[in-house]
């Protein structure tokens, strides 16, 4: 499985948890701590929980490791680390305050093409 193919997972199975402002960025040029970030954020404490877990989940039912994951207690910004993808899940107001897409700014953005079920 490819890293495109594991941000895809991971962006939908935020999509699925109903995660805000899904952002992709390609890292390849301008970071080498992995080929993709994926950002978004979850209005409180439980859906941010609830977003990083159906992640985890996502990534182990396709038989890819979750290499680590922090910050879950707090459930303000929690990171799940899938190797060359990175997946920042944040609590809206934290989201706001780092504002990952700012400073990564070079980064490009990645078109996700997400299936919503509504």
């Amino acid at each position: 499985m490819n890293h495109k193919e594991i941000l895809k997972i991971a962006a939908q199975a935020c999509d699925d948890k109903r995660a805000s402002d899904i952002v992709a960025l390609d890292m390849n040029d301008v970071s080498l701590m992995a080929d993709y970030f994926l950002i978004c954020d979850g209005s409180n404490e439980r859906q941010v929980q609830a977003i990083a877990r159906e992640i985890k989940q996502q990534a182990e039912a396709n038989d890819f490791t979750v290499k680590r994951m922090e910050g879950f207690d707090q459930a303000r910004w929690i990171l799940v680390d899938l190797g060359d993808v990175v997946c920042h899940v944040f609590h809206k107001d934290e989201r706001n305050y780092y504002n990952l897409e700012r400073l990564w700014g070079d980064a490009p953005h990645v078109d996700l093409e997400l299936s919503s079920e509504g």
